[in-house]
């Protein structure tokens, strides 16, 4: 969340999350949908402060908060102390435990296994910590995986020896490929099933050295994709380094495919159980956005209070 653009949203209508991401569990959808709203208005009664009450998606809605502002406040509200890098090997005592560890993006055997022979090829476009001690300990504890192992959020980034920074995975999202013909390294064409840039991003990564080359018109380049311009982006990969050429009237870019987010994970119910005692949010918990993509904030927001209220006993 800390690493993100800080848009927590879902669908305006329940039947267009289930058209965006029909292989994911209804139920759980159901919930998300259902309590969002309250979850918002939750975070503003402990002091969020909104930055921005749209989405800029007419087909969803939602709240942008600022991430650094929000990590601070909810440290502060749970009074808590945060150990980063410390392995989770095995469940802590007999109490209930939520599993909240973020998906298992930053374990290249995980991610070879379940999502690409590439794995080592991606770039990580998250936090080094999810390295996938949730869906071990979880398994271990008697869960099971969910579906959709194999997908992934991400987006596709300038590729090496471009030099992409933390605080640069969302300006430096290359977010244009729908105004571009998208091509492997064996000159193959990307068929799309659809111009979403999360397909783009994994169908890239399951190219050769999951890189793609984006050959873009020079009339493109005045398109504004989510208030910056096609070729706005294309300037910000050049200026980090990544390959670029000049194709008689075109400009192509390389790029490289970021995992942001594994969707797949351990699978829940409800309740955001795991096994007894065990509960999941966040992105160790999978199976709600299977065959598309929805707002991963918005899951890990309702699922872990709701985690939260069961492992209380509530």
């Amino acid at each position: 969340m800390l690493l993100s653009s800080g848009v927590i949203w879902r669908h305006r209508e329940f039947e267009r999350f289930r058209h965006e991401c029909p292989d994911g569990d209804p139920d759980l959808q159901r919930a998300v949908f259902d309590h969002l709203d309250a979850a918002l208005a939750w975070l503003e009664a402990l002091g969020a402060r909104p930055r921005a009450r749209d989405t800029g998606n007419p087909l969803t809605t939602g709240t942008r908060f600022d991430t650094r502002e929000l990590t601070a406040l909810l440290l502060r509200a749970a009074g808590i102390e945060v150990r980063l890098g410390e392995p989770l090997r095995e469940l802590p005592g007999d109490a209930p435990v939520v599993l909240a560890t973020g998906g298992f993006q930053a374990d290249r055997a995980l991610v070879e296994r379940h999502v690409t022979p590439a794995a080592g090829d991606l770039m990580l476009r998250a936090a080094p910590w999810s390295d996938g001690d949730g869906l071990r300990v979880g398994l271990a504890a008697g869960g099971r995986t969910s579906a959709g192992m194999g997908e992934f959020y991400g987006r596709n980034m300038p590729a090496p020896p471009a030099r992409v920074e933390e605080h640069q995975f969302v300006a430096l999202a290359q977010l244009y490929a729908a105004h571009a013909t998208v091509r492997n390294a064996d000159g193959e064409v990307y068929v799309p099933r659809t111009w979403s840039e999360i397909d783009v991003v994994q169908w890239t990564a399951r190219q050769a050295g999951a890189r793609a080359w984006y050959e873009v018109p020079d009339e493109h380049r005045a398109i504004t994709v989510r208030e910056r311009t096609v070729g706005d982006m294309i300037d910000a990969a050049v200026a980090a380094g990544a390959p670029c050429e000049r194709r008689g009237g075109a400009t192509s870019i390389e790029v490289v495919a970021g995992i942001t987010t594994t969707l797949g994970g351990l699978r829940i119910d409800g309740d955001a159980r795991v096994a007894d005692g065990v509960f999941a949010a966040g992105a160790d918990a999978g199976g709600l956005a299977t065959g598309g993509y929805a707002s991963g904030l918005a899951a890990a927001l309702v699922f872990g209070r709701i985690a939260a209220e069961r492992a209380l006993g509530q």
